[in-house]
This record gives structure tokens, sequence and C-alpha cells, in this order.
């Protein structure tokens, strides 16, 4: 999925300067962005507060939207680098195309990874004719920089590990959970996994306490070690967790998200990670030149434009707290 504002600012995340190294319970307000003509999406990451959770750097959740009458996601040919693109569904169908030439159609509860590496260009819409109901979120995962130049690649993994726990069952995504581990290919120390909570549940998720971690709620009314995460909302908790508290009053869906505390400084704009403004430059002038990324074939309408990019890229600088 790509990032569709038309004011995309440079953002620099990871370091350790914001990673909190002690157990906390940090709320995140998503900010609400138009994805095409028909779905908006609740971005969580990068948020004001909080840039990265290991080394996920980018977190949307849209849905569940009724699109019966509407064309649903339309999400044209755009590029990537330095990152993977994980697809997650809870409700409906998303149609993959790329420039290495996949064509697949995603499902609930199956993974879409694509791997950019050095360059990739892929688009994203909702079949013809859909499912009524369209409810998942899209997530990057930033590369590290011995990996970020890789071939570009797309996974579609139909089976996915499970851990269970009376009232809960976690579908393993991304990483390893409780000694479950995904098939999808993983460059750093990382875990995502889909929850999924039964009315009354209440238990206790393991957890790495090198790790620090994040949990999305999807669907339904739960507490993460006793706060309340309403649906499109996400709960930081810091590092040094050896398990989660989990308790649901109705069924509940929500997504684990976590890795070790990605060390190296990434630039981050648009649908590009980089390490630096010029190498952002670079991506954006080989995009509208049409080099390097590839070419989609078979969508029915024009690629995506880059937005301008700002002249000067901002360092924060932070502690470990």
């Amino acid at each position: 999925m790509s990032n569709l504002d038309r004011q995309a600012t440079l953002s620099v995340c990871g370091g350790r300067g914001f990673v909190v190294a002690e157990p906390v319970r940090e709320l995140l307000t998503p900010r609400r962005v138009q994805l095409g003509e028909s779905t908006e999406v609740r971005r969580l990451l990068p948020n004001l507060g909080r840039r990265m959770v290991g080394a996920w750097a980018f977190v949307d959740h849209y849905g569940p939207d009724d699109i019966a009458d509407e064309p649903g996601m339309q999400v044209p040919p755009h590029p990537h680098m330095g990152l993977q693109t994980v697809s997650w569904l809870h409700d409906g169908e998303v149609l993959h195309r790329d420039s290495l030439g996949s064509l697949r159609t995603v499902r609930p509860r199956e993974l879409g990874l694509m791997t950019s590496g050095r360059a990739i260009s892929h688009s994203e819409e909702s079949p013809k004719p859909h499912a009524r109901f369209l409810h998942g979120a899209q997530l990057w995962v930033a590369l590290p920089d011995t990996d970020r130049h890789v071939e570009p690649a797309f996974e579609h993994h139909t089976d996915l590990p499970t851990v269970s726990a009376p009232g809960l069952t976690a579908t393993v995504i991304l990483g390893g959970l409780d000694g479950s581990t995904s098939p999808g290919t993983a460059y750093t120390p990382i875990v995502g996994a889909d929850l999924a909570l039964t009315a009354g549940a209440e238990t206790r998720l393991p957890l790495e306490p090198d790790f620090e971690y994040a949990v999305l709620s999807m669907s339904g009314e739960a507490e993460v070690d006793g706060v309340p995460v309403l649906p499109g909302s996400m709960l930081y908790l810091g590092c040094g967790r050896t398990e989660l508290p989990l308790r649901a009053a109705s069924d509940a869906g929500l997504m684990l998200l976590g890795g070790e505390p990605f060390a190296e400084e990434i630039v981050m704009w648009w649908n590009f990670v980089g390490r630096s403004h010029e190498e952002i430059e670079q991506a954006r002038a080989d995009w509208t030149a049409g080099a390097r990324f590839g070419e989609v074939l078979g969508y029915d309408g024009e690629r995506l434009a880059a937005p301008e990019l700002p002249p000067v890229a901002l360092k924060p600088r932070g502690r470990v707290r």
C-alpha cells in the first residue's frame, strides 16, 4: 500500500534514542488519511510521539468499510525501496500486481509479503466483483543496512502457524512467537501476530524482554495490560516484558507488533526508506524518470506521481528512557 499523502514529510526514524527500555502503557491516537476514492485509513505509525516499534515503521488500519457499491481499494502503481510491505486482512480481498510480474489475490488471514529491497513497484485494488466488506491493516518493515539492497521479491503464504491458549488463537504473521515461526522472510528479530480473543477470555501471552512491543486493536472490546484499547488505536508497551495480560469483554481482534529495537537511523519519505536525503532524492528522480522501479502491467490507470520533496531533513535527538 502507498502513502498517498501529497504533503509527505521527511521523517528520521529508528536509532535507540526514543526506545523506552522499560514497560510502559502509551496509547497512540491515529491520524486519518484518505486512500483513494472510498477508503479512509487510520495511521498509527509514524506517529507524532512514536516513529517505530522494532523494525515496524508504518502501520495503517482500515475498515471495516461497506464497499458493496463502491470501488473499494484502488491504489495505482507506486514505488518502494528499503522496506517490506505486509498486507493483512480480516475481511475482503486485495489484488496485488507488481513489477516482477506477480499477480495474487490476498484473502483474510493470508500473508502478502513484498520485499522491495533495492527497488520495486506495485498496485493494490479490490477485485471485480469484490466482497461487501473491507477490513485490514497495511504495515511496513524497515530493512537493515546489510539487506536493504536485496533483490525484490513477493511471497504469498496461505498456511500460517498458530499459538493457542484458552480463549486465544494467535496466528504468527512474521517472525516468531512462543516457539512458532512464520514462513515469511524476516531480516531482523521481529514478531507480528494476529490475536483472536473470544468474549470473556483472560490470558497472558509470552513475550521477549529484549523486544519492544505495541498492540493494534482491529475489532471488539479488549484490555491490554489493563488498558482498554479501542479499534483503530494502538498501545505502545516499551521493552522489558516477559508476558502480556489480555482480557476481552467481547470477541476481539488485536495485532501484536514487536521486535528488537531498530538500531540504525533511517530516513523515510513517501514510499521510500533510505539513509540520507540525497538517497531519497535520487529515488524520487528515478521514479519520475521511469527508471529502476520497473513497470506494473495490467493495472487500468495511471501510476502515481511522486509529491514534491522537502529540501531539508531534520534529525531529532533523544535518549533511552
